[in-house]
């Protein structure tokens, strides 16, 4: 049996990965705009990953037998500087939701609460490909010393969204 303190994190959480998905396509509808079309294919890309993962977490609290409450979900951002700006802010957005992972896991812990810590085991190792996915590109950015201007830099990070968007599959 769920804590109830354990239940309003996991759908808090359900909310969170709603709104991943939402800010994953405003990036992409940006990135469009922009003309940027591999970086638009890339941020898609992670659309239905974190549907999934929301689907993820209602699955598990109605096989525990605990109420799922799908919460309001804030609207993200519609304006970005530049597409450096738009990478930074999905890393970051990464990093918050590991800290919220890790946060459940660690509440799982205290609570001996085995069957949730397990559960999120998968989203520990997802969260980990996410950050060292973010940081890979970071890495790129730096590697071209794009700073966000219209050039060859920006062209290069466009491609390289582009080749990650066709051979990284969630």
């Amino acid at each position: 049996m769920l804590k109830p303190e354990m239940i309003a994190k996991l759908n808090e959480q359900i909310t969170a990965e709603m709104y991943a998905s939402n800010l994953y396509l405003q990036m992409s509808a940006w990135c469009e705009e922009q003309g940027l079309s591999g970086a638009a294919a890339f941020f898609r890309q992670h659309v239905p990953e974190e549907l999934s993962h929301r689907d993820k977490f209602i699955d598990y609290l109605i096989e525990c037998d605990a109420p799922v409450t799908v919460g309001a979900v804030a609207a993200p951002p519609t304006e970005f500087k530049n597409l450096v700006d738009v990478i930074n802010k999905a890393f970051e957005h990464e990093l918050k939701v590991t800290a919220l992972i890790n946060a459940m896991a660690e509440m799982a812990l205290d609570f001996k609460d085995f069957n949730t810590f397990n559960m999120l085991q998968f989203f520990i190792a997802e969260q980990r490909e996410e950050e060292v996915l973010f940081r890979g590109i970071l890495d790129q950015v730096k590697l071209v010393a794009f700073k966000g201007e219209t050039g060859e830099a920006m062209y290069l990070i466009n491609q390289y969204l582009q080749r990650l968007a066709t051979t990284h599959s969630h």
